[in-house]
């Protein structure tokens, strides 16, 4: 390669670097600046803050994750707001990419690391936007007592296969205590399952009527 070449192929990379770096330094400069008007004193200010966080993106998803749990409940509930317009933006039509790294992002919140309510309302984020990838970790939370009627409504939202042999496993290994839950999420998705009672066909009140056999 002659040094022209090179000098231009070194220069085209600078330039590249450069432009990543800028971009990077103006996306945390935006994730910065919605965070401290969420915080915000002010209740426009706030209202102004959440209701624009969905251009922010998958940046914004762990900061306002973080500040749901924030001591001022108005402003708490201000994150938690934020959070849901990131998952209903990247929710429309011909978003796949933007769909893709929130998933990610909240997929990674769902470890025991975070808040139970942090992990219940980030299942149900997933509801609207998780797919495939995000069945296993659902699925993990079958087993724990404080989440695993939220993972469980959640798997029956998501369509697919994946969705319905997680479904299937958790029924094998739940305690009989959650059996007949997971077996009536079973039983919306069409699979027939044999030998559990049908929640809804158990009388509630004290009745000489039988429940009806499957």
């Amino acid at each position: 390669m002659s040094n022209n070449k090179l000098k231009k192929v070194s220069l085209a990379a600078v330039a590249t670097v450069a432009t990543a770096g800028t971009a990077n330094a103006a996306e945390s400069k935006a994730v910065n600046k919605l965070i401290a008007r969420i915080k915000d004193k002010n209740d426009k200010v706030r209202a102004d803050a959440w209701l624009s966080a969905g251009e922010v993106g998958a940046l914004a998803v762990k900061p306002l994750a973080t500040v749901m749990i924030d001591k001022d409940l108005e402003v708490a509930r201000a994150a938690k707001r934020g959070l849901w317009k990131v998952v209903r933006h990247v929710g429309r039509p011909d978003a796949g990419g933007e769909k893709r790294a929130v998933t990610a992002e909240l997929i990674a919140l769902l470890s025991d690391n975070q808040p139970t309510p942090v992990r219940r309302e980030v299942l149900w984020m997933l509801s609207e936007i998780g797919r495939n990838k995000s069945v296993e970790a659902i699925a993990a939370l079958l087993s724990n007592k404080e989440l695993r009627e939220d993972a469980r409504m959640v798997l029956q939202r998501i369509p697919g296969r994946k969705s319905i042999a997680a479904l299937k496993a958790g029924l094998k290994a739940a305690p009989r205590d959650f059996k007949l839950n997971i077996a009536q999420s079973l039983r919306q998705r069409g699979v027939r399952v044999r030998r559990l009672r049908c929640v809804k066909l158990v009388p509630t009140k004290k009745t000489s009527v039988k429940p009806i056999k499957e």
